[in-house]
């Protein structure tokens, strides 16, 4: 089971979350990755925990102010990239582009989508992996493997009819190791999360709830 971590814009201490994460994921067996704020992935690395980038920009070397280009995202460490969360859509052309440019500097891949059908989408483009968030239910605490579990199941089987090495994360509202365990019993791979962790007043105590029954 993987469990990523993303940081959004919370104001919390990126690298009081990335050692907790770190030494959770050592001392557990269980793999944990965390995804800051482009301009806190080196720091982050440092660390030694597995780091993600939020976003990498459908773009290559060139005039393109503002972007977060893949390669600067790599070489600051990261090792993996978060595409087209709810919060942050592209199209479906940039996607794919997003995609090349992380394959251009052999980031790993998650694509976010909203439901079954954007997730066949999503995996008919050749992500290592996909990731199911509704997005009304992101934040509430509340997950979507209790809110709506066909969502997930359809998920998982989506993306299996398009390509089945292609895995499933499950998102929105992940916060407690039940809902980790629900998420991989409706066959997800993995999960995102955020709020959980990154609002926590202790955050390696939440990690660690997270991943005590796995």
């Amino acid at each position: 089971m993987f469990v990523l971590v993303n940081l959004k814009a919370y104001p919390c201490d990126p690298i009081e979350v990335a050692e907790a994460a770190r030494d959770v994921s050592e001392e557990s067996g269980v793999r944990v990755a965390v995804a800051p704020q482009a301009a806190h992935i080196d720091a982050v690395a440092e660390t030694g925990v597995e780091t993600w980038a939020q976003h990498v920009s459908p773009v290559e070397h060139g005039s393109h102010t503002g972007s977060t280009l893949a390669e600067a995202a790599a070489d600051a460490g990261a090792v993996g990239t978060l595409l087209n969360h709810s919060e942050n859509r592209l199209k479906l052309a940039d996607v794919d582009a997003s995609l090349e440019a992380a394959e251009r500097t052999d980031l790993e891949t998650i694509v976010c989508a909203n439901n079954p059908d954007q997730i066949a989408a999503a995996a008919a483009l050749g992500p290592d992996a996909v990731a199911v968030e509704p997005p009304e239910l992101i934040g509430t605490g509340t997950p979507v493997s209790q809110a709506d579990p066909d969502v997930v199941t359809g998920a998982v089987e989506a993306a299996a009819a398009v390509d089945e090495d292609v895995d499933v994360l499950c998102g929105a509202g992940i916060s407690t190791g039940d809902d980790v365990v629900a998420a991989g019993d409706l066959g997800a791979s993995g999960v995102l999360l955020a709020s959980g962790v990154a609002k926590a007043d202790d955050p390696r105590a939440a990690l660690e709830d997270l991943v005590e029954p796995l």
